[in-house]
């Protein structure tokens, strides 16, 4: 009788698929997998506090590492408190692998009221992933494990649930050799559809590339792309594709006015791995150039949000190195085209840092204070997104993790997975007071496994954007925006955390070192109530227009 189990298989399937860290929380339904993971002691397992917590760090590690994230759950309740977690991963294109538990085979979707049993759980998780499997028997284990990690890892990459009941994970099974051979390949490029794409690039006096996350790891081809002639532009989840310091990149600053009114003059503008979304481009209301083409993994993204000439189907990054390869020789840009793309870009900066007020040095003293390699991990939090998503120049796209869903709360459970895969750089995570409550119980992970994390807390003692839009919309009545919250250092001191704190702009720099410089994690608190407000958060339209009647 083998004694080896599925739980077995799947500890050394994570191992094999390069997974060196996993989160989660241990249970009933799950200690068979979790045992083995401990056993063999070649994947480390950070115990989290929550099971959503679990799932954004995984989330964070797989964007930090550039590669599968993994979290663990037990069944039921266990599994409902990931679909937030799973839902922001799918936002993010994130390739997370979420394994929860199951009760046992003989009572699943029964209603016979087994320990957590919930009608349906497979049902709730497809709702939220990508995709969701059940392992039926043992025997189909490490063929639901391959398909579940191939899915989350093909474009466009998303979280994968995997079920599987008690039972089967304790049941022996022989080994299979196939696990020493693990692939994913991307789909071939249609090369008519290329020369085509090709045709309408060539022709291009002031070519502009807007990559979004599909494209964020395209870096080789786009920087040849540059070379060519083409500007480019990113989403925010697309940021430094290219270095953000590149003379032919505008970085995130997609959709300012200037950058508008510089859309006029650019003659083709090709989409890259971009859903072009709503929420970064006014609802849609931005002016894009008027002869457009797009890359897209998706068939279905074609005219999801902006109509194109040519919609060419295929992975991101080989569809353009092999345009790259097609129009080597063929471009013949407009002579001071990298001018006039410089001149944008700094026109825009400078006018965009004018509406920080109080916070319009924070960008520079940040950047000064982190390491060129520091991972910028932020919540959803005014200071993010105004500057933090755009103004602070990063180098490289795993160095840029942040709420692609716009949900608060995430922001320092992100910064705690991406430690984890940094690959020994720092991380500096950003969050507001109201996010950080959310889920602030993991400040004891942060504790426990010491990630290399500092973990900056912009207070301004309540939902600061809620409050503007109070403002504007709702008479200024700020109902259920005030929640109570700890003193930040009596709960820094009883975590035992090192604790900072800033109450001026002169003190953010120095702080901010300190914080850094410290080996492990540690909490710094920003008081906006001493160094001002930021400018009130502008609403979208139709809102801003209500809003100025």
């Amino acid at each position: 009788m083998s004694d080896y189990t599925v739980g077995d298989l799947v500890a050394e399937f994570l191992q094999q698929a390069g997974v060196d860290t996993v989160f989660g929380v241990v249970s009933v339904h799950n200690i068979p997998m979790l045992d083995a993971l401990g056993r063999r002691n070649a994947v480390r397992v950070v115990g989290t506090r929550g099971e959503m917590g679990a799932g954004h760090m995984a989330d964070a590690y797989a964007r930090a590492r550039r590669g599968l994230g993994c979290f663990f759950t037990s069944t039921g309740p266990g599994a409902a408190n990931a679909p937030g977690a799973l839902v922001e991963a799918r936002f993010a294109a994130s390739p997370v692998l979420h394994i929860t538990g199951q009760t046992a085979t003989a009572n699943i979707d029964k209603e016979q009221g087994a320990v957590h049993d919930v009608m349906d759980q497979l049902g709730m998780l497809r709702s939220t992933c990508k995709g969701a499997y059940r392992v039926r028997a043992p025997e189909m284990a490490l063929g639901v494990l391959m398909k579940a990690a191939t899915e989350a890892l093909t474009p466009p990459m998303g979280p994968v649930s995997i079920e599987i009941p008690i039972d089967v994970q304790r049941a022996a099974i022989s080994r299979p050799a196939m696990l020493d051979s693990l692939k994913v390949a991307p789909p071939a490029p249609d090369a008519a559809s290329l020369d085509a794409l090709a045709s309408m690039a060539a022709k291009a006096k002031r070519p502009m590339l807007w990559c979004g996350a599909g494209a964020r790891y395209a870096g080789a081809a786009v920087e040849r792309l540059t070379k060519l002639g083409f500007g480019v532009v990113t989403s925010v989840n697309g940021r430094a594709v290219v270095p953000e310091t590149h003379p032919m990149s505008l970085g995130a600053f997609q959709a300012t006015p200037e950058v508008e009114k510089f859309y006029e003059t650019v003659d083709f503008m090709l989409i890259a791995g971009g859903r072009v979304r709503g929420h970064e481009t006014r609802d849609l209301g931005l002016k894009l150039p008027a002869n457009r083409a797009q890359i897209d993994v998706d068939p279905a993204a074609c005219g999801r949000t902006y109509s194109v000439e040519h919609f060419h189907v295929g992975d991101a990054e080989a569809a353009l190195t092999a345009l790259a390869d097609r129009l080597e020789g063929r471009m013949n840009v407009e002579a001071g085209w990298s001018d006039a793309i410089a001149a944008v870009r700094k026109e825009t900066r400078q006018n965009y840092r004018k509406q920080l007020g109080p916070y319009a040095n924070f960008p520079e003293i940040f950047r000064e204070a982190m390491p060129d390699d520091c991972y910028w991990v932020r919540d959803v939090t005014m200071n993010n997104t105004t500057w933090g998503n755009r103004v602070i120049p990063l180098s490289k796209p795993e160095q840029n993790i942040y709420p692609v869903g716009a949900a608060i709360g995430p922001g320092f459970q992100f910064g705690i997975g991406a430690a984890f895969g940094a690959g020994g750089r720092k991380v500096v995570a950003i969050t507001g007071d109201g996010g950080f409550y959310l889920n602030m119980t993991e400040l004891w992970t942060a504790v426990q496994e010491k990630p290399d994390v500092a973990i900056v807390i912009f207070n301004d003692a309540g939902y600061g954007v809620i409050k503007d839009i109070q403002d504007t919309l709702y008479g200024a009545r700020h109902y259920f925006a005030d929640p109570i919250g700890p003193d930040m250092k009596g709960l820094a001191e009883l975590a035992g955390l090192p604790y900072f704190r800033v109450d001026s702009e002169a003190e953010m720099g120095p702080q901010l070192k300190a914080a850094i410089d410290h080996d492990g994690p540690t909490l710094l608190e920003v008081d906006m109530t001493k160094i001002g407000k930021l400018p009130r958060y502008y609403a979208p339209p139709p809102y801003a227009a209500k809003a100025a009647e």
